[in-house]
């Protein structure tokens, strides 16, 4: 039984909680007592992150999006709402910058309000194509600002400025990290990211698809490292960041898919296509800060990372066949009339207009 009042306990609110990163957030902050709200608007983010915490007493899940203002008592809020692989960020790329700059507004807003501690979800892409490597938090970047890429990297940046400038301005007390890629159960079959679309490839038998020469460099941090980097972050007195959190080992592109391959046991091939535009060419944090202040640096390697990874994707393919095959035995019925009488069904039949949907069967919200 969970008592109604616990003074060590604290009202959280986490944005995109229904996301990869967020329902693994969610679930450690349940795990050391804290009430959690989840706020998402399902847009990358699945109830089924989500539905094993439903059931959990000191659990809410709102559907929100924050470029709308909301109202609510808490005492810290982890901000992670926005979409976070190309595939999904580029769909709609005005949303994502309103996202970035509406919507970190509304929540620094918030924090102002009820006097909340709040941390800022930030990236790696702040940094662009480094020139300088490993990338510590004091280099500025270099960043396209008018590219494809821009809307989630700017974005980013300016979402950084807004934090800092109320730190200044109103002594909002604010948390900034800087995410490098990051891997593990519950990412989205289609994110488009290389760790899943590799594994998606290798496992379905496809070809795996390496973008340039392969040489291009990444490095790839489990996700119940980052989460734990993330909770010593809010907890610290007195640092706002940024700070970097990310797994210093460095891996060619090329590596990763050769690693998966032989993980998975796949006969498929390496192909090569393009480089897309603004793609860096080089990744990996620098975390002498995260290890001095924080006491924090990553322990999972990433063949350990990778299996347990390899492990959730299995399930989750095999779930949706299982699902595609029920779905295709299932009858049937024809439409009766008043009389009980069978109405044949029509061999062509054109589908009702509905709502424009967007990936993930999320509907478009009307602005």
């Amino acid at each position: 039984m969970h008592s109604h009042f616990d003074p060590e306990r604290k009202k959280i609110l986490v944005t995109g909680g229904a996301g990869f990163l967020g329902s693994h957030l969610c679930g450690q902050l349940l795990a050391q007592g804290h009430a959690v709200l989840c706020l998402d608007n399902y847009f990358t983010g699945s109830k089924e992150n989500i539905r094993p915490l439903l059931d959990h007493p000191l659990f809410e899940a709102i559907r929100h999006d924050i470029v709308h203002p909301i109202d609510l008592e808490v005492h810290q809020i982890y901000n992670l709402a926005c979409p976070a692989s190309p595939v999904h960020y580029q769909f709609d790329p005005v949303r994502t910058v309103q996202a970035n700059v509406l919507g970190v507004t509304h929540m620094l807003e918030l924090a102002r309000r009820t006097k909340a501690r709040i941390l800022q979800a930030s990236t790696s892409e702040v940094y662009g194509d480094p020139k300088v490597h490993p990338q510590p938090e004091s280099y500025w970047g270099n960043v396209n600002p008018i590219g494809l890429r821009s809307c989630y990297d700017e974005g980013k940046r300016v979402a950084e400025t807004l934090m800092m400038d109320y730190h200044r301005q109103y002594q909002v007390d604010i948390r900034i990290i800087r995410i490098f890629n990051t891997y593990g159960p519950r990412m989205a079959l289609n994110d488009g990211r290389v760790v899943s679309n590799f594994i998606l490839q290798a496992l379905q038998g496809k070809e795996i698809t390496v973008y340039g020469d392969g040489s291009q460099t990444r490095s790839f941090c489990y996700v119940d490292d980052l989460i734990e980097g993330m909770i010593r972050m809010m907890e610290t007195p007195g640092l706002t960041g940024p700070v970097n959190l990310g797994n210093p080992g460095e891996f060619t592109v090329l590596e990763l898919a050769e690693k998966i391959i032989a993980l998975t046991g796949s006969r498929s091939k390496i192909v090569y296509r393009p480089l897309p535009q603004d793609d860096p060419t080089q990744r990996r944090p620098d975390i002498t800060l995260a290890k001095q202040a924080l006491s924090w640096e990553p322990t999972i390697r990433l063949e350990a990372g990778l299996k347990r990874t390899i492990d959730y994707f299995e399930q989750s393919l095999l779930g949706q066949k299982e699902m595609t095959v029920r779905s295709a035995a299932r009858p049937v019925r024809a439409k009766q009339n008043g009389n009980g009488d069978s109405i044949p069904l029509p061999k062509t039949a054109t589908p009702p207009r509905s709502a424009s949907r967007l990936p993930n069967g999320a509907v478009r919200r009307a602005s």
